[in-house]
């Protein structure tokens, strides 16, 4: 299998397992005695220690050079993990859900590490690469709603254990791409947050990806609580992910037409009009016209983090980047605005989504800062 191949297998299987979870981990732990601020707890803890685990791992990855190693070990704790949530505890399957987060912490930003340098040479195209992860967190998704429609809530930890599975064994297979050891020193964390474009970079993927908090966290159970069953509730998840690939998969004139600020302005836009709409209506037809908005207030942040990552940071520090990148900038928010949504929600529903509207908005000026920063900054060693 070419390089391409083998991340795209990777980004499938990496991204199965948050497919069934994020849309009905939390209506599965409401289910086994977890309130709603229990649940905003559990979650925000679980991407706290994916803030202490993704640079740790990603760094000792990029000075090993082990990066396919490093991905194995942590998919294997992900299984242990997993095998958790089939004990009936509300404090053990809090701990599941925390130790899940802190062993999946790494894998992505150093797939994505692999991709963008696969993609700067030639080997394939990164969004192309990420439709695979998409397209595998779509079908997971719709499986998910299916199966516990029919057979209740014991099918998701069963299906979140086969996922993590699929993840070991799609690690052996991670290319090197020739990417060795990063150098001592060099462009380091300490180096990367005294780079201004980064760290406007990590506000602005913050405040856009961490607007969509409470809609992982609380959107199932909100629109549950509407009348909307779990078939439903999944096909709602799948025809925001079914945009994304589309954009993922075909979008590549687009996106480089765009460029990488131009995107992540696209997401932040897309991502107000979303929440407003979110906060006012739960008819279904109403949800599947705002869906779609998924394309730019997720995937277009995304791509333009990751061109802008790949401009400012060296292939050999990449991982280090791409962790420090998710963990402080959407990780951190989307942990901190997760904790608020179980009390935002808890006391105002569905007007919640109106405050990630506005975090969504805060993003648009510090755009235009970025926008100037990251034409003057370059690549250091």
């Amino acid at each position: 299998m070419t390089p391409a191949r083998r991340l795209a297998l990777f980004y499938a299987t990496a991204f199965a397992g948050p497919g069934a979870s994020l849309p009905f981990l939390p209506p599965f732990l409401g289910s086994r005695g977890l309130g709603a601020e229990a649940i905003g707890r559990t979650l925000a803890l679980a991407m706290l220690a994916r803030l202490v685990v993704a640079p740790s791992a990603a760094a000792l990855a990029d000075r090993l050079g082990e990066r396919r190693r490093v991905v194995f070990v942590f998919a294997g704790l992900a299984v242990a993990a997993s095998g958790l949530l089939l004990v009936p505890v509300p404090w053990v399957l809090a701990l599941a859900v925390v130790l899940s987060g802190a062993a999946t912490a790494p894998l992505i930003p150093i797939a994505d590490s692999l991709a963008v340098r696969a993609a700067a040479s030639g080997h394939g195209d990164f969004g192309r690469m990420r439709a695979a992860g998409s397209v595998s967190f779509m079908a997971v998704t719709g499986l998910a709603g299916v199966l516990i429609g029919a057979g209740g809530d014991v099918a998701l930890p069963l299906l979140l254990l086969a996922c993590q599975a699929g993840v070991v064994m799609a690690s052996l297979g991670l290319p090197t791409l020739g990417i060795g050891r990063a150098a001592p020193g060099g462009l380091g964390a300490l180096a990367l947050l005294r780079n201004r474009g980064f760290v406007l970079l990590l506000i602005v993927s913050g405040l856009i990806q961490g607007s969509h908090a409470l809609y992982y966290a609380f959107s199932a159970l909100h629109w549950g609580r509407a009348g909307l069953g779990p078939p439903l509730i999944g096909a709602l998840w799948v025809e925001s992910v079914l945009v994304e690939v589309l954009l993922l998969t075909f979008g590549r004139g687009v996106v480089s037409r765009l460029g990488p600020v131009r995107l992540l302005a696209a997401g932040a836009s897309a991502a107000v009009v979303r929440w407003i709409g979110t906060a006012v209506t739960t008819a279904p037809l109403a949800l599947a016209v705002l869906q779609p908005l998924h394309a730019a207030s997720f995937a277009m942040t995304m791509l333009g983090a990751a061109q802008l990552i790949g401009r400012l940071v060296p292939p050999e520090r990449g991982a280090t980047a791409q962790s420090l990148h998710a963990s402080f900038g959407p990780g951190l928010a989307t942990a901190l605005l997760t904790q608020v949504s179980g009390v935002l929600y808890a006391r105002l529903e569905g007007g919640a989504f109106l405050v990630m509207a506005a975090v969504a908005a805060v993003a648009l000026p510090v755009i235009a800062a970025l926008a100037y920063a990251a034409g003057s900054e370059r690549p250091g060693r």
